[in-house]
C-alpha cells in the first residue's frame, strides 16, 4: 500500500451538495484498478477517511491528478481544504472493482449520490479500454441539481457511448425537472436492464439503495454472480 504527501490543487463545486478535490500525483507512481479508494486527510494529522478515486487510472496517468467526490455533509471536516496544501493518501483500498474478464456484452451501472465516483471511474476505464461493450447507467440523486458529473455523462449519452437515466427522489414542485422521478426501483430497471442474463451489473450507493437494487435485479433474472456492490454507510461519502 502506497503512502504519499501530495498538494491538494483544486477544491470546486461537483454538485450543489459535493466538490471536487483534485490531488496533484505528478511525479509520484500511484497504481490503483477503476473502483478503488484511498485514505485521505491533512498532512500531519490522524484523521483519515476512506473516499473512492473517482478518476479512472487513465485519467489519472494522463492528468498526474487523483479526483475525490465528496459529499457536503462531511465537508465540516474539511473546512481546511484549499488549493496549495499538503494532504496524506494511502492505498489502494477495496476490492470494487471491475472483473479482469467478463462475457455480458452489457454493463449496466447503478448509483445513488456520491456513488456515481467510483462508477465514473469504472465507466471511463470501460470507454477507454472495451467500448464495444452496451453501457447503461442508473443514477439517482436526492433533487436535480445534485448530478456530479452530469455534463460529462450527458455528453457520453449524446453520441450513444452511454444509455443514461436519471431519477430524483425528493419533489421538486415547481422546479423545471422532467426527467424521473422516485427511489430506484422496479420501474426504472423495466427500461433500463435490457437483457438480466447478458448483462454485468455494478451498484454503489446508500446500502438500502444497494440492498434494493439487488434483490430487484435478482427478481429480474440477473446472476447473483453478475452483481457486484458497494454500500456504504453516511460517514463513509454521504
Amino acid at each position: 500500500m502506497a503512502r504519499l504527501t501530495v498538494p491538494l490543487s483544486k477544491v470546486e463545486p461537483a454538485s450543489a451538495r459535493s466538490r471536487l478535490l483534485t490531488l496533484d500525483i505528478s511525479g509520484h507512481p500511484f497504481t490503483y484498478a477503476a473502483g478503488q479508494a484511498i485514505n485521505f486527510g491533512a498532512h500531519g494529522t490522524q484523521d483519515r477517511k476512506p473516499f473512492s478515486i473517482a478518476c479512472s487510472p487513465e485519467q489519472a496517468a494522463a492528468t498526474g491528478a487523483l479526483e475525490l467526490l465528496i459529499a457536503l455533509d462531511s465537508a465540516d471536516a474539511l473546512a481546511w481544504a484549499r488549493p496549495g496544501i499538503l494532504v496524506d493518501i494511502e492505498g489502494p483500498l477495496g476490492s470494487f472493482t471491475l472483473p479482469d474478464a467478463f462475457e455480458q456484452p452489457r454493463v449496466l451501472f447503478v448509483a445513488g449520490g456520491t456513488g456515481i465516483a467510483p462508477v465514473r471511474a469504472m465507466l471511463d476505464h470501460m470507454l477507454r479500454r472495451d467500448p464495444s461493450r452496451k453501457i447503461s447507467l442508473l443514477y439517482s440523486t436526492r433533487r436535480s441539481d445534485e448530478f456530479a458529473f452530469i455534463d460529462e455523462l450527458r455528453a457520453h449519452a449524446a453520441v450513444g457511448r452511454i444509455e443514461l437515466h436519471q431519477t430524483v427522489t425528493r419533489d421538486e414542485s415547481g422546479s423545471s425537472w422532467e426527467g424521473g422521478r422516485g427511489r430506484i426501483g422496479r420501474s426504472h430497471f423495466d427500461t433500463v436492464l435490457h437483457d438480466p442474463a447478458a448483462t454485468l451489473c455494478v451498484v454503489c450507493g446508500p446500502p438500502a439503495l444497494v440492498t434494493e437494487s439487488v434483490a430487484t435485479l435478482r427478481e429480474l433474472g440477473v446472476p447473483a454472480a453478475s452483481i457486484r456492490t458497494e454500500g456504504w454507510v453516511t460517514s463513509r461519502q454521504e
